[in-house]
């Protein structure tokens, strides 16, 4: 008998079931596994024996866990250590593997996902152990090296553009209007943040100025800015990322915050709308400031998700069994934008440790001169990626969800 797993790691995303869906679906009609299972809360559930087979579950259940936001499988913030410094944690995981008869391992994450699948597959081929490891890429930060975009971005942009839209109608209903900021995530990219220039209103934009963490922010232009424009329209509207930095590197919020960090050692931000809201107030700008932080809702907004992104989740996932059966391991698989006008994607391959612990920061190129927006390029590579909404379930008028947890 020949089984393989999959597990989740990392933030949620809107669409990551989709790519665990599309892995079982694909199984089913090719039969290259005889069971897929899968790890609850990611390999720190597997090395704790927390697994379920998906392959004996029922069908329409897990047509609705597609169709769930969030990790359905529960995730885990696990950095697994090298191998030379402690291999008895690699011991324990491939002697659970091995007890499953596990011939493949996918793992859906970002960044530090990565490295994970790519020192499992390292160790696996150090020791002659025939298992197969593939990375399936998930990040509401579309930071990952080498592929176009990652599933759940286009859902968290497409979520983003319609709140900055939402918000800006409401933050204009009076004659004597105030200045709206609203913080997006983006500890060290600003791509979630260039997502609400995407919103529009009789075609012009509706955010007035978007800051990113690639670009280091200048207090004083800020203040002027945001003067001059409401001065001359009662209103201003700001999109900022909350890893905005100063011009030293470090982050705007840190000193409020202290040192916090995730398990990862990623720090912990939150506050930037806040922190601004502040300069404009010290600044007698106007006290009508009003500020919205958009939180967990970027990364589960299902009912604002993309179908675009939708699919490609469930493609990726698809594609990282057919890969394995061809033989390959210590892989991403990677989307492809296809050329012309005409948006498609096809997925391939690239190796998983030339994308951990890497970040593909927004390209200074697409940011305007002001340092303040983003360009017209930047506008049509993002577009595409938040096209329609996918079909959702429904159970007493609200949306019929499903997840395998311990």
């Amino acid at each position: 008998m020949m089984n393989c797993i999959v597990a989740q790691s990392g933030g949620p995303t809107s669409v990551i079931n989709s790519s665990v869906f599309g892995l079982v679906e694909a199984n089913k009609e090719l039969k290259i596994y005889d069971n897929v299972y899968a790890g609850l809360n990611g390999i720190e559930g597997i090395l704790n024996k927390n697994i379920i087979n998906l392959s004996a579950m029922d069908s329409n259940e897990l047509d609705t866990f597609r169709r769930t936001p969030s990790s359905g499988l529960g995730s885990c913030r696990y950095k697994l250590k090298d191998s030379s410094l402690c291999e008895d944690e690699y011991i324990s995981l491939m002697s659970i593997l091995n007890e499953l008869n596990i011939k493949a391992f996918f793992y859906i994450g970002g960044n530090d996902s990565m490295d994970t699948t790519a020192k499992l597959s390292k160790y696996a081929k150090e020791h002659g152990i025939d298992i197969k490891f593939i990375g399936i890429p998930k990040t509401i930060d579309n930071d990952l090296m080498f592929t176009d975009h990652t599933p759940g971005f286009g859902s968290a942009a497409k979520f983003i553009a319609t709140s900055v839209l939402e918000t800006y109608l409401d933050s204009t209903v009076y004659i004597d209007n105030g200045i709206f900021i609203l913080e997006t995530m983006g500890r060290d990219t600003g791509w979630l943040a260039a997502a609400g220039a995407l919103a529009t209103v009789d075609g012009r934009r509706a955010a007035d100025y978007v800051y990113l963490p690639e670009v280091a922010f200048d207090k004083v232009k800020f203040i002027n800015d945001v003067r001059e424009t409401f001065m001359k329209n009662n209103h201003v509207y700001i999109v900022a990322s909350e890893g905005l930095r100063d011009e030293t590197g470090s982050f705007l919020t840190a000193s409020s915050l202290g040192a916090n960090h995730d398990k990862f050692g990623h720090t912990q931000l939150g506050g930037v709308a806040h922190y601004l809201r502040t300069l404009i107030i010290d600044a007698g700008i106007t006290s009508r400031v009003k500020t919205l932080e958009l939180g967990v809702l970027q990364r589960c907004a299902m009912h604002s998700a993309s179908k675009i992104d939708f699919e490609e989740a469930h493609m990726v996932g698809r594609d990282a069994l057919k890969y394995s059966a061809e033989g390959y391991t210590g892989y991403m698989v990677a989307i492809k934008r296809s050329e012309g006008n005409d948006y498609s994607s096809s997925s391939f391959l690239i190796e998983a440790d030339k994308v951990a612990n890497k970040v593909k920061y927004f390209p200074l190129d697409w940011v305007n001169s002001e340092g303040n927006n983003i360009t017209e390029e930047a506008i049509a590579y993002l577009k595409p990626l938040v096209f329609d909404i996918p079909e959702l379930k429904f159970s007493d008028s609200l949306p019929q969800y499903k997840v395998f947890r311990s």
